[in-house]
C-alpha cells in the first residue's frame, strides 16, 4: 500500500471512531440529562461499551468530552461518574446564566440586524407550536414524559436570542451552563405541572428583544431561569 493510500485509510478509520464517539455522546448526554443514569452513577467504559454497541475507544473518547463539558466527573484512579446534584450547585448555575446570558442578549440587542430579528421570530413560533408533556404525579408508574422535540426547539430558541453578541467565547459559554441547568430543568419540568406558562413567558422575552428594549429583555429572560430555580427550590423542600 502505498503512502498516500495509507494515509486515507487512517483519515477514514479516524473519521469513523470520530462519528461513533459523537454517536454515544449524544446518547449519554441525553441520559444523564434527563436523568436515565442518575447521580453517582459510575460510568464503566466496559458497561457503556455493551449497554450501545459500541467499542471502548469511542466511549473513552465520548466520556472525555463530556467531562470536559462537566456533564461527566471525573476522578483520578477512580474513572468517570455521573456528578451529584445540588440546590447550590444549581444557584449557582442559573446566577451564572443570569449574569452571562444577560449580557449577551444586551449585546445582541445593540447588534441587531434583520437575520438576528427572524432567528428569533421563526425559533419563537417553532418553540410556541411545540407543546410540552407535563407528569402531574397522579400515576407513580407512569414513564416521563417525552420532551426531546420541545427541548431542542428551546435550545435554538435561546441560543437565538444572544446568536448577535459578538463573542464566540460567551456563546460557548453559554452552551456549556445550559447543558448544566438541563438536568435541573428536566426535574423541575417533570414537577412543574401547571404552574407556569412558558409560551408566554417566551414571548414577552421575544416581544421586549425585538423591540430593542435591553432592560425589559434581560429582566425578562433572567426571570424565566429564576422562576426555574423557584419550583426546583419548592421541589426539594
Amino acid at each position: 500500500m502505498s503512502v498516500a493510500s495509507s494515509t486515507k485509510a487512517a483519515q477514514v478509520k479516524r473519521n469513523e471512531r470520530e462519528t461513533t464517539a459523537t454517536i454515544v455522546y449524544n446518547a449519554l448526554k441525553q441520559d444523564i440529562v434527563q436523568g436515565v443514569l442518575p447521580p453517582g452513577h459510575k460510568l464503566l467504559i466496559d458497561q457503556i461499551s455493551e449497554r450501545y454497541g459500541i467499542g471502548t475507544n469511542p466511549v473513552r473518547e465520548a466520556l472525555n468530552r463530556l467531562s470536559s463539558e462537566r456533564l461527566v466527573e471525573r476522578v483520578d484512579q477512580r474513572g468517570f461518574s455521573v456528578p451529584p446534584i445540588s440546590l447550590e450547585d444549581f444557584r449557582d448555575i442559573v446566577n451564572t446564566r443570569c449574569w452571562v446570558e444577560g449580557k449577551a442578549l444586551e449585546e445582541s440587542i445593540k447588534n441587531r440586524t434583520e437575520a438576528w430579528e427572524d432567528a428569533i421570530i421563526l425559533a419563537t413560533h417553532k418553540l410556541k407550536n411545540t407543546p410540552i408533556h407535563f407528569y402531574d404525579g397522579s400515576n407513580a408508574d407512569d414513564p416521563q414524559p417525552d420532551n426531546s422535540l420541545w427541548e431542542e426547539r428551546h435550545r435554538i430558541y435561546h441560543r437565538a436570542l444572544i446568536a448577535n453578541c459578538g463573542s464566540k467565547h460567551l456563546l460557548h459559554f453559554a452552551d456549556e451552563l445550559m447543558l448544566l441547568a438541563e438536568r435541573y430543568r428536566f426535574i423541575s419540568m417533570a414537577n412543574s405541572y401547571p404552574r407556569r406558562n412558558s409560551v408566554d413567558e417566551h414571548q414577552a422575552i421575544t416581544d421586549a428583544a425585538l423591540a430593542g428594549n435591553v432592560g425589559q429583555a434581560v429582566e425578562a429572560l433572567q426571570s424565566q431561569y429564576r422562576l426555574t430555580l423557584k419550583i426546583y427550590e419548592e421541589i426539594m423542600s
